[in-house]
């Protein structure tokens, strides 16, 4: 034990020390969402004439990045796996760079050297009596990234919950230890409104009990939730977990009990949600967080029976392309975890790959079932992996169906006021 605080205390640093260890040039990649190391991230700006030509790169980010401020390109360039509200301007004026990935294959990018990584950068709870950090809110790529950057920078807080599964890290791993007490990030629960009440329905029906669900962040995943206390031994094998499930696991809906891999236990690869959220997991047996290349492998996925994938788009056309992650050359999101869920689910023993979607934007002025796609968007999921789409006004499954029958079905739960003029494009390209 003795041996252990030494070898802590010798790894202790300022964030302006931490900050320091990064050199001009390098490419620094920092713990995802929750585990974005805060602290260290105001240093980093705090020193930034210290600085040129560093490359920050994330995939969801949670806090107010100064680094991709006009002001600071010269010092800092962000290069964005999963572009957010604070990023999508600079990537529009190329003051910051996307990269297109699935989730699943960042650990891979680093291990092969498609990343190489100089720096590694993230928020963990502190050592346990044996010297082991927990990375609580973001296993992801954390492991991977730990194990290649040749600088290992760990931002210690007591906040962060400790989660079992693939958790853990030896002090011995990292290189730099800043220490934080500072609130980690909450998301709010979203508002339900009626078009997610209606989709979360048309969902909720196509789960059959003893089903194994995969949901995303956002008011279409907590709609769905609502609906489900009547189902049974529901399981949870996901991406990311919030806020939703934590009353459908109290009550036992949620149970894993019907897994055939990881029985019994909530499986995710990151947490996101409220301080209600990370103390529930906190410590609980039941949630166990494993690296991406794990939890978002499609094969893994398919070891379970009844996956039920629920993801979320921007667009969709006639032909069944799927739009997730951009606007028409605007770079709006990113790819995440949605075709490796869309594939496991599709390989799963009665696995059903549900895209949901408002069938109208927010002010009811676009379609967002169109004859085609909006110039420059990059299709998410392709028309050969697309299962089913929802809509506030059906169910629509493609799988299986001719182009005519496809565009027929997303015409039948498209917006009524757009009906006709999408059947006009139907009758120029499939005319009787």
């Amino acid at each position: 034990m003795e041996d252990i605080k030494e070898l802590y205390t010798s790894k202790l640093v300022t964030s302006d020390e931490a900050a320091l260890k990064i050199k001009s040039n390098d490419r620094v990649f920092f713990g995802h969402a929750v585990a974005e190391p805060t602290t260290l991230i105001e240093a980093l700006v705090r020193n930034k004439e210290e600085f040129s030509n560093v490359e920050i790169c994330h995939l969801v980010y949670l806090g107010n990045p100064d680094y991709v401020l006009p002001e600071n390109k010269e010092h800092f360039r962000n290069n964005s796996l999963f572009a957010g509200a604070a990023t999508r301007k600079p990537i529009a004026e190329n003051r910051a760079d996307f990269t297109p990935m699935y989730f699943s294959e960042i650990p891979g990018c680093f291990r092969d050297g498609y990343i190489p990584l100089d720096v590694y950068a993230f928020q963990c709870a502190p050592p346990d009596e044996n010297g082991y950090v927990n990375l609580g809110v973001s296993v992801d790529y954390a492991l991977a990234g730990i194990e290649t950057a040749k600088t290992v920078i760990a931002e210690v807080n007591d906040r962060v919950p400790r989660v079992g599964g693939a958790a853990q890290v030896h002090i011995s791993e990292i290189d730099y230890i800043i220490e934080s007490n500072k609130e980690i990030f909450e998301i709010k629960p979203p508002v339900i409104g009626e078009v997610e009440k209606k989709i979360g329905a048309y969902i909720a029906d196509l789960i059959p009990d003893g089903a194994t669900l995969q949901l995303g962040i956002g008011s279409m995943p907590d709609a769905i939730l609502t609906f489900l206390h009547e189902k049974k031994d529901l399981g949870i094998h996901t991406e990311m977990l919030s806020d939703g499930v934590i009353d459908l696991i109290e009550s036992g809906v949620i149970n894993g009990s019907q897994k055939n891999i990881n029985k019994g236990k909530v499986v995710t690869t990151f947490i996101m949600g409220t301080r209600r959220l990370y103390d529930f997991v906190d410590g609980n047996p039941m949630i166990e967080a494993y690296p991406v290349d794990y939890t978002n492998n499609p094969y893994n996925i398919a070891k379970n029976d009844n996956v039920i994938a629920v993801n979320a788009c921007i667009q969709v056309d006639l032909m069944g392309q799927v739009v997730s992650d951009c606007i028409g050359t605007r770079q709006f999101s990113g790819v995440g975890g949605q075709v490796d869920f869309v594939r496991g689910a599709r390989l799963s023993k009665g696995g059903k790959a549900i895209i949901a979607i408002g069938s109208t934007t927010a002010d009811g002025k676009i379609s967002k079932i169109v004859p085609f796609l909006d110039h420059g968007a990059a299709v998410t999921t392709s028309r050969t992996d697309v299962d089913y789409i929802v809509t506030e006004y059906g169910v629509a499954r493609l799988r299986g169906k001719c182009l005519r029958e496809r565009a027929k079905l997303l015409i039948d739960i498209a917006h009524p006021k757009f009906r006709d003029s999408l059947m006009e494009e139907f009758n120029k390209r499939f005319p009787s």
